[in-house]
């Protein structure tokens, strides 16, 4: 893929890793497309969640940016299918828990988007 298609999904990743830090939706609604999924086995039960879930929980949670937390996240890497389909694996840090995040992003629209968020997580000791 261009150089451009990299750079657009690296600053969707920005973005993402913005509205994480600042539990801002408005950010991460510019992000996720609205049909979206965020996917969790961690604990060993699906946890299975749409935007229109998931977005509250992030509006009611502290962010850790106001809660003074250095801010952790990176981009481990970013592949292509094809001129429309990408995946992005990730991390970053909320509270005492460690996300590797596994992202498909598509382009539509004119723009890359997230259609699903596929993660795990442990905590810190």
């Amino acid at each position: 893929m261009s150089a451009r298609d990299y750079t657009g999904v690296a600053g969707v990743l920005a973005t993402y890793f913005d509205g994480l830090y600042h539990s801002d939706t408005r950010r991460l609604a510019q992000v996720f497309h609205p049909r979206a999924q965020y996917v969790c086995v961690t604990d060993g039960t699906l946890l299975y969640r749409d935007m229109a879930e998931y977005f509250p929980i992030v509006d009611a949670r502290p962010s850790p940016a106001s809660r003074g937390e250095v801010r952790r996240d990176e981009i481990v890497s970013i592949d292509f299918a094809g001129p429309v389909t990408a995946r992005a694996v990730v991390r970053c840090a909320i509270g005492p828990r460690q996300f590797t995040d596994f992202l498909t992003l598509i382009r539509l629209d004119g723009r890359w988007q997230v259609i699903s968020k596929v993660f795990h997580y442990q905590e810190e000791s």
